[in-house]
This record gives C-alpha cells, structure tokens and sequence, in this order.
C-alpha cells in the first residue's frame, strides 16, 4: 500500500490518516526507535555555527527532499545531500511484514562514506549480523561502515536476494534486491557523483574531487523557551474553537494543552479531531489578551500553512512538546510503518521545521527516511 507524500508535509494523508486503516560476537546491528524511528548511521556532524553566521540565519524556505520507490526499496535524499535507502515488505503489503529490513546510507561529498543497517520492528530480538549473503556470494561483516558496507552496496547492484546471516551462518532473514540498483542510481545522480570512480552504480572516469561536497543545513535562531504558560480565558478559548472549526462536541471532551514559548508568549494546543491512531491539534499562540493562529513555515497536520491575515488553523498530529520542541507524528495506519514525522521550534514569530523524517509506502518498514534538516540555535 502506497501513501502520496507530498515533498513538504502529510497535507494528502488527511483522509487516510483520520480515516483509520483496518491493515490491521559480531558487530551489532543499530535499531531504530518507533514509533516513526529514523535511521541515523555515522551521520558526520556539522560544524558549529559562528558567530557571524548566527546573526545572519538562513531564511530560506523549508523544502524536504523528495522520495522515490524502486522496486522493493524506497530512498530519500535530505537538504544537505545525505542519501538513505531502505527496504520494503511485498508490494500488496500483505502480512507477514519482513522481520528485518535493511538500509543503505551514504555520506555526500568526494569521500562519500557507505554504513549499512539492519533493523527490526517492535520486540524483536536484535539483529548480529557475521556476513551477509548476494545470491550465494558470501560478504564477512567486520563492521557496517567503510570499505565493508561499500562492496556490499556494490554487490547489491547486479545481484536479486540477500541473505542475512547471523552466529555460524544461521539464515536470519532475506531481502529482496529487486530496486536496489535503481535507488543506488538514483543516489549516484542525486550527490553528483554520476560519471565519477566513486559511483556505485553510474561509474565513470571523472575524480573524485568532482563530487560536490555536503551542503550547509540551515541556521534556525530558535527562542529559549521560558516562562510560565498563560491558561486562555473563556472567551480565548470560545474563540480558538470557532477558529479551529472541530469536530462538533470534540473540543468541549478535550482539554488543550499550554506550553509557555518564552517572551510572554503562549503556545495553546487544542484537540480538534481524531482518528483510530491520529489526534489532530489545532495549534494558537496567546500574548496578554490576542489570540494568533499559530504560524509555521511548513504545511503541518492536515492542512495548509495559513498565508498572512488568514484566519486558518496549523495542526499537529499525535503532537508533544518538550523542550522547546514540538513534534507531529501522522501515522499512515496503525501500524506505524507509513507517514510523516516533523519537529518544528519557536522562533518568536513562528515555528520553522528542524527536521522531518518520512516512509511514503505502508510495506513493513517503520524506520523513517530523513528529508530536512537544521541546525537550531537557541538564545
């Protein structure tokens, strides 16, 4: 089963996410948390910002990259051109989902370092892998990253099933390489290293100083969040919902939830419609006695981002905040192996996206591909 995801947000989920799906020793492999893990292997850490670049903080817009699905993989790149691929379950999505998935990840850049995972979903024990398997050619795992992973990655271009095998050989798993090569392709094209020796797949004779190097992710100065949060009054409250427009009877059942935002300003979330495994939040900002719909830079929830002087509500699903944070989490189906994640900061004037992180195919996969990212600076 496959979910349209939009390049920015879960705006086209609305009616699948609200509507409720009935879709009822070796070197140890890295789990993912769920709900809405996100693979994360050797990711190489920006420097930090200077001084100069803080003052002068990127404003350019949030656009999370695009993902595409080949075959048995889907693969995302981010803003800064690190690249993911990870594998899928059958394509009816029919039960049993896959008991381990895979997933490839490339560093961008000349040097443009592989890691591989290899997953699993809830309780299950984790996965040690010794070797792996390429249609009967054996590949000994000393470590999941580096010169390893790569010939890996290289085998998995021309071969059909893996084979993941544990202590003495024991067959843990397969995964079907049917797609892997397209994704690697793809890859290949998308950190422009096409027609360079470092391609995986698009090999050519250029050098590897060709290769661009990672891009910056932008600077968000994100306002420390201090304070006590302000209690709307009645006729606050009366207005958010006719702003809000919820469900009818839903927001009287529900209590909103206030978190203070730093600056005397207010975040207020408001319960405004459910699903089977989705709580939509209407989000407002108070200051003294003004109610402001709450702003951000993104479309967030299921709808779009309100343009200036609109009265037209930003929501979160299944949202928390802690510090200083606000996340949404808008699940495909319950399962959790589809949708979009976000976390967004307070700026002082709107929330930005610091990171998102999506699976646009409900196949068995609930570990999340990365698709933008920030540094947040807080002051």
């Amino acid at each position: 089963m496959r979910i349209a995801l939009p390049a920015v947000s879960a705006v086209a989920l609305g009616i699948v996410l609200l509507g409720g799906c009935t879709v009822t020793d070796a070197p140890q492999a890295k789990s993912s948390p769920t709900p809405g893990g996100t693979r994360e292997a050797h990711v190489t850490p920006q420097s930090a910002p200077t001084p100069s670049a803080i003052v002068n903080a990127s404003t350019t817009p949030a656009k999370p990259g695009e993902q595409k699905t080949f075959g048995d993989w889907i693969v995302a790149c981010d803003n800064t051109a690190l690249c993911q691929m990870a594998s899928l379950g059958p394509e009816d999505g029919a039960f049993p989902f896959p008991s381990v998935t895979m997933a490839v990840l490339r560093q961008p850049g000349p040097d443009g370092a592989v890691d591989l995972s290899f997953d699993v979903a809830g309780d299950e024990k984790p996965v040690r892998p010794v070797a792996v398997t390429i249609d009967g050619r054996r590949i000994a795992l000393t470590n999941l990253n580096g010169p390893v992973a790569a010939t890996v990655a290289a085998a998995m271009t021309n071969g059909t099933v893996l084979t993941v095998l544990e202590a003495g050989d024991r067959r843990r798993a397969t995964v079907s390489l049917k797609g892997a090569s397209a994704a690697l392709r793809w890859i290949d094209a998308r950190q422009g290293r096409a027609g360079t020796v470092t391609a995986l797949v698009a090999k050519g004779d250029k050098p590897a100083a060709s290769v661009p190097g990672r891009r910056a992710a932008p600077i968000i100065r994100a306002v420390v969040a201090t304070g006590r949060a302000a209690m709307p009054t009645p006729k606050q409250l009366a207005e958010m919902k006719r702003l809000a427009a919820c469900g009818e009877g839903f927001a009287t059942t529900m209590q909103p939830e206030t978190h203070a935002l730093g600056g005397e300003a207010t975040l207020v979330m408001l319960p405004c419609s459910s699903g089977a495994y989705n709580l939509s939040s209407a989000l407002f900002v108070i200051r003294g006695g003004d109610v402001d719909v709450a702003r951000a830079d993104v479309p967030t929830g299921f709808g779009p981002t309100p343009a200036a002087g609109e009265d037209v509500t930003t929501s979160v699903v299944n949202g928390a905040w802690k510090d200083g944070e606000l996340t949404s989490y808008a699940k495909g189906r319950g399962l959790g192996d589809c949708g979009v994640t976000q976390k967004l900061v307070w700026d002082g004037s709107r929330f930005r996206l610091s990171e998102q992180a999506e699976m646009g195919e409900c196949r068995g996969n609930p570990h999340y591909l990365t698709t933008w990212r920030a540094q947040v600076v807080r002051q």
